[in-house]
């Protein structure tokens, strides 16, 4: 992709300073912001609007209008619609444009889909795949099986996990300090399971992982340095390939897991809630979705006038 054409640059960045400084927003939210900024600059100019001041009703709608045509996803274009009416707003209020052209625009609705989440004994056989990988007392397959087992028993963020440093652990009350979106900290318990594995890991892993470069993270890439979300990604789905009757599933879904059970298990939906880290409720509600879709599978299969 090529670079914001020289009106639009100076304000886009003075915009994502914003974001990140102001309203606290990730750093992936900046750069998804970034990214959208940029491909509606690049629309527009071609269609002869040389700053953002020149741009119009007109224009924004033509532009999500092309993502529709290009079979993007509802919440891609509602994602970019929230940026553009975010940035055009904000350079209204500080004098950037006289009028903003984005306020008419309506947000696209996202159609929730139930994400797909593991049954408990499939949660089990993966984890008791991981104590078997574990048990050749290499240092990766204990770091493997220590994260996996946090994910599955906190439910946090893969972002969150990979920033976790050695004094967010509280080993004693068995609790991690997670820093999660918008700069906002939590504490997250999590099980005798997940403890023994963050143990082994702590005592016979990360020290053979460590070196000069790994600072306080504790999950280490194999050079020592902070690993890299991707890295988890890629483990997980080595995991999952490797298991049958087993769904695709991403960290987010072993989030997905987390909550899902938790709820089966009979915990209270703020509970969930503030575990998760979710802003509204309304985020955490979809998982008592996807409980009494699981109840009414079974239900179906088990009742004889269902």
């Amino acid at each position: 992709m090529n670079e914001l054409s020289p009106a639009f640059s100076a304000i886009v960045e003075r915009f994502i300073q914003y974001v990140e400084l102001e309203l606290g927003r990730s750093a992936n939210t900046a750069k998804a912001y970034r990214k959208d900024l940029q491909g509606l600059a690049q629309f527009v100019t071609e269609r002869g609007c040389a700053s953002p001041a020149d741009v119009g009703i007109v224009e924004l709608r033509a532009w999500l209008a092309a993502g529709r045509n290009a079979e993007l996803s509802s919440a891609t274009l509602a994602r970019r619609a929230t940026s553009i009416r975010l940035f055009f707003e904000w350079a209204f209020n500080n004098d950037f444009i006289e009028a903003d052209p984005a306020s008419a625009l309506v947000i696209p609705k996202v159609s929730k889909r139930l994400p797909h989440v593991l049954r408990q004994d499939q949660a089990t056989t993966v984890m008791d795949r991981m104590a078997v990988i574990a048990d050749d007392d290499d240092a990766v397959h204990i770091r493997d099986r220590a994260i996996v087992e946090l994910l599955y028993a906190t439910g946090i963020r893969v972002g969150e996990l990979v920033g976790l440093d050695v004094h967010d652990v509280d080993q004693s009350r068995r609790t991690l300090r997670v820093l999660g979106k918008g700069g906002k900290e939590r504490v997250v318990p999590y099980g005798a399971l997940a403890q023994q594995a963050l143990v082994k890991y702590l005592s016979g892993g990360r020290p053979v992982l460590a070196n000069e470069t790994s600072g306080a993270a504790i999950f280490l890439g194999a050079r020592g340095k902070r690993i890299d979300q991707r890295v988890v990604r890629t483990m997980l789905q080595t995991v999952f390939a490797g298991l049958a009757d087993m769904p695709e599933l991403s960290p987010h879904g072993l989030r997905h897991s987390a909550a899902t059970h938790l709820l089966e298990g009979g915990a209270d939906i703020r509970t969930v809630q503030e575990l998760l880290g979710h802003a509204s409720l309304s985020t955490t509600q979809l998982y008592t979705h996807v409980s009494m879709e699981r109840l009414r599978a079974v239900y179906e299969q088990a009742h004889p006038r269902a």
